[in-house]
């Protein structure tokens, strides 16, 4: 072998290696804000109650007997109205130190609808209503939330690049409707535009996404779970593609909300992305509490 092609394969060897090492960082990092970002004030961590919200008006606090009893807060809050049109009102008790969207106003709507909801805020503790399916509930936080106080930090496979996976990416003539059921029950149907193909330990896999902007998500579970990796789920996100390509890094496939609290209302994998093998890569069990 002469010295020109050895110097050669020294390059190559070098700057592969280099390109791992950048690949290695950039996934610890990514893992690190996920760390950071699950104990931020308005985190999963901080959930404390998932209460639901029939129509009629129900008393709020935190006092026994209150029909929405709440884990922290003011004894006795006020009074939740939902109306038939699924309209909801508050009106807050006498002398309640609490601000409805920022406001002094002691009554008002809580809007539900689109992106930015009415959020109701005392002390450390807030909420706003959520629907889910036909029906709406109370989502509360505490920025001292034990779970969050608590956090025990995440538990990882090892890095390793032959889990960041090509794909063929096969769009469908026109989206196919898929079942997608959550924790509390509710099947929704969802359009499907694409699925992924894709080879795993010489087994060919297909994923069904669904989209979130140009984003492709993936929600499915393996045969890790549940004793190495949570059981009802696992998420992945990846780019949409233009050229038939799509790449699936599983390094970073992460636990809905639901393995750190049961107050989320996280959507279950479909049939097609239940993987018949072991997806050692991304994020395990989370060690702490539930």
């Amino acid at each position: 072998m002469t010295r020109r092609l050895l110097s050669f394969l020294l390059l190559v060897a070098v700057a592969a290696y280099a390109a791992d090492s950048e690949y290695i960082r950039s996934t610890e990092e990514w893992r690190e804000r996920r760390a950071r970002n699950l104990v931020a004030e308005t985190s999963w961590l901080a959930l404390i109650g998932r209460h639901a919200l029939p129509s009629g008006e129900h008393t709020v606090g935190s006092a026994e007997g209150s029909a929405i009893r709440l884990a922290a807060g003011p004894a006795r809050l006020g009074v939740i109205t939902r109306a038939p049109d699924d309209r909801v009102t508050l009106a807050l008790a006498d002398g309640v130190d609490a601000k409805i969207d920022g406001t002094d106003a002691r009554a008002a709507e809580l809007v539900h609808a689109g992106e930015k909801p009415t959020y109701v805020r005392f002390g450390t503790v807030n909420f706003h209503i959520m629907k889910r399916g036909d029906e709406l509930f109370l989502r509360v936080r505490d920025a001292e939330s034990p779970r969050r106080k608590h956090f025990a930090g995440l538990d990882w496979y090892p890095v390793d690049a032959a889990w960041r996976i090509e794909a063929q990416w096969v769009p469908f003539a026109s989206p196919r409707t898929v079942p997608i059921t959550n924790v509390l029950g509710q099947t929704s149907q969802e359009p499907v535009h694409g699925k992924a193909v894709l080879t795993v330990a010489g087994r060919a896999l297909e994923l069904l996404p669904l989209t979130e902007g140009d984003e492709l998500f993936f929600i499915f579970t393996d045969e890790t779970a549940p004793e190495e990796t949570y059981g009802a789920a696992r998420f992945l996100y990846a780019k949409a593609t233009q050229d038939g390509k799509i790449v699936l890094d599983f390094n970073r496939a992460y636990n809905p909300p639901c393995a750190f609290t049961p107050f989320a209302t996280c959507p279950l994998p479909p049939k097609e992305n239940r993987l018949p093998l072991r997806l050692t890569a991304g994020e395990k069990n989370y060690p702490g509490a539930h």
